[in-house]
């Protein structure tokens, strides 16, 4: 499975720089980054208000002092701003600094662990969507649809990727592979570690894999369930998590 690029073979705008290094960094300075990569490649825009600090955090899974540390943070550098009143709140500035958030950048060690990270979830993805086809329940289904009608109606990127997660979960606990589940949810957790705020727009589009997958599962057909998971994988890692193939998710 080949990461680096879109069908189209042009190179993606993320490169290893700029998601590198964020075991080594602290909590805060990893939310800087992924917030200022978002920043710098557009899917953040000038103006653009930024969800609050404790929906930031569990959109990034850190928690809400983090989440507000990082933001300050950036505030300082002039890559947000902060507006008081009503319509207040923390906004993209109007013309964040490149230097700063090409400063926020780390050497490209980390690159080729992701690509093992998508490599390890896309095979757990099938293996449990696989499962999931044969042993899910009415019940399971039920709350599957209502996740992805939920996701529908997310309005920002932090709320739809807590929703997606739950997702994943779900059909993951529906396989009944007891301990291999929990072996998934490690990667999963592991790289969503790299998740970077993401249009929302896109983020809807994407969520119709989900119901497709659904579908799929509620009429028991295995192998098309299987494919849809793992185009859906291979699509999000190639532009959520590693760069922008050809825009935006397919």
């Amino acid at each position: 499975m080949s990461l680096d690029s879109g069908e189209s073979g042009e190179a993606s705008p993320i490169d290893g720089a700029a998601l590198a290094g964020l075991d080594r960094r602290s909590a805060m300075d990893a939310v800087r980054l992924r917030i200022g990569t978002a920043i710098y490649l557009g899917l953040l825009k000038p103006g653009e208000r930024l969800p609050d600090k404790d929906e930031v955090a569990l959109g990034l899974s850190v928690s809400p002092i983090t989440a507000r540390r990082a933001l300050t943070s950036l505030a300082e550098e002039g890559v947000v701003v902060r507006r008081r009143g009503r319509n207040g709140g923390t906004f993209v500035a109007d013309e964040p600094p490149r230097a700063v958030l090409a400063a926020l950048a780390a050497p490209p060690d980390e690159f080729g662990r992701v690509h093992r990270l998508v490599d390890r979830r896309l095979l757990g993805e099938c293996a449990v969507t696989h499962y999931a086809a044969l042993n899910i329940s009415a019940d399971q289904l039920a709350r599957l649809d209502g996740l992805t009608e939920r996701m529908a109606a997310a309005q920002s990127w932090s709320g739809y990727h807590q929703l997606d997660e739950e997702f994943h979960r779900l059909v993951a606990g529906a396989s009944g592979l007891g301990g291999a589940v929990d072996a998934y949810f490690d990667v999963l957790m592991e790289l969503y570690e790299y998740f970077i705020p993401y249009p929302i727009e896109s983020l809807h589009g994407s969520n119709q894999d989900h119901i497709q997958l659904v579908a799929a599962l509620r009429d028991g057909q295995v192998e098309h369930a299987v494919e849809i998971s793992r185009r859906h994988v291979d699509t999000l890692h190639r532009t959520m998590f590693m760069g922008l193939a050809g825009g935006a998710a397919e």
